[in-house]
């Protein structure tokens, strides 16, 4: 008889120490908690991390894409190359800039965008493919970059979900153009919010930098007007620039983040693994695939539902998970079926039929290093008791 648990499990908590206590606490001390020496410090441990020459902190990776996108000139009646299957940032920061975000099926597999399905979807107004490695799964890169280099465009990688991970045994963040990383609450590296910009090109590196302060000349050293005796009151404006810089009360959190990165993402593929022993072998799910190319992070552990053995819905069995206590959330309805992008571009359900199974099958289950193995087992129970309830 299945006993339900007292406490509910929440889906994706963050997971912080003394460490990141302390260089808070040390961050207030200072007397400067905005954009300074520590947002410096974390860009420069990011890019060491993954393997980029420059690295810009962000509000967010959200407005990380959107410097990315502003640095590489999309502009109006410009077309960026997506997938459906993404949260709808990935897409809004190309309609900023009034261009049109043009969606790509996904591979019904790995769940990231289909490379053999690109090239019919480019054309002359074609600029840049914003690349999104879903649940910290590699996208297939070479044939993208493949198609990049024979239609002179860019490659912007969404990585929200994919700081670690590695392609090929080189890590995302050292691939495309411009990659943007996430920091949010439920992230891999949690600063409660930020993001970062990473590239190799110093051009764009300096271009992003200016317009998270507003477009002013010198952001990069902005904190130093303030801190030094003999520094200059003096700037310049020279772009209509955001206002989406890091903080450094947020850096100081990332900072030691990182340093546990490595050991958060073993923890991610132990739970991982105890998933894939449970439910490998039960025909009513389908575990996550992992392509020979990719070394995940395991942000997301995407768990589908073989609708055609059960007597209930995806949505009927979140419901039921819940009811058990256990947090779940569903990553994520595709874009082309949201009202905006219906109403703003003609998208209607049908359009991207991968898309839309995997939505009708898809719940991404507790995968996060502050779940513990023991966690992760009443999971795993809690899902077995619903399937054996309701299995054809």
């Amino acid at each position: 008889m299945f006993k339900v648990r007292d406490k509910f499990l929440l889906f994706s908590p963050p997971m912080f120490g003394e460490e990141e206590k302390k260089e808070l606490l040390d961050t207030l001390d200072s007397g400067w908690i905005t954009t300074g020496p520590r947002t410096k410090q974390f860009e420069a441990d990011v890019a060491k991390y993954v393997g980029a020459k420059y690295a810009v902190g962000a509000f967010s990776c959200t407005s990380a894409l959107h410097l990315a996108v502003t640095a590489i000139g999309i502009s109006e009646g410009d077309e960026v190359i997506t997938t459906p299957l993404t949260f709808a940032s990935s897409a809004h920061v190309v309609g900023y800039h009034r261009a049109k975000p043009v969606f790509v099926d996904v591979d019904p597999k790995t769940l990231n965008i289909d490379p053999t399905k690109i090239e019919e979807k480019i054309n002359s107004k074609t600029k840049a493919l914003m690349i999104v490695h879903y649940g910290g799964q590699a996208c297939d890169m070479d044939p993208i970059l493949a198609l990049a280099k024979k239609h002179k465009l860019k490659v912007i990688e969404d990585a929200a979900h994919a700081i670690g991970t590695e392609y090929k045994g080189k890590k995302i963040g050292s691939i495309g153009d411009i990659t943007c990383f996430s920091f949010y609450a439920t992230k891999n590296i949690a600063t409660a919010e930020g993001g970062m910009a990473v590239t190799d090109n110093e051009e764009w590196a300096e271009t992003m930098r200016q317009y998270t302060m507003y477009g002013i000349s010198d952001a990069r050293e902005i904190w130093g007007r303030y801190n030094q005796p003999r520094a200059t009151w003096d700037y310049d404006v020279k772009y209509l620039g955001y206002k989406c810089n890091m903080m450094d009360i947020v850096a100081a959190l990332g900072i030691h983040q990182l340093k546990k990165l490595d050991y958060f993402i073993k923890r991610r593929g132990e739970n991982r693994a105890l998933y894939d022993e449970a439910f490998g072998k039960m025909p009513e799910l389908q575990i996550p695939y992992v392509a020979p190319y990719t070394t995940p992070c395991w942000h997301l552990y995407p768990l589908l539902l073989n609708l055609d053995k059960l007597k209930i819905d995806r949505n009927q069995f979140i419901q039921e998970l819940r009811d058990r206590n256990v947090g779940v959330s569903v990553m994520f309805r595709p874009l082309h079926m949201h009202s905006y992008y219906r109403n703003t571009y003609g998208f209607r359900e049908g359009d991207f039929p991968v898309a839309e199974n995997i939505f009708s099958r898809i719940m991404n289950l507790p995968v996060s290093p502050a779940a513990s193995c023991e966690d992760i087992k009443y999971v795993v129970s809690a899902v077995k008791d619903i399937v054996e309830n309701n299995k054809k």
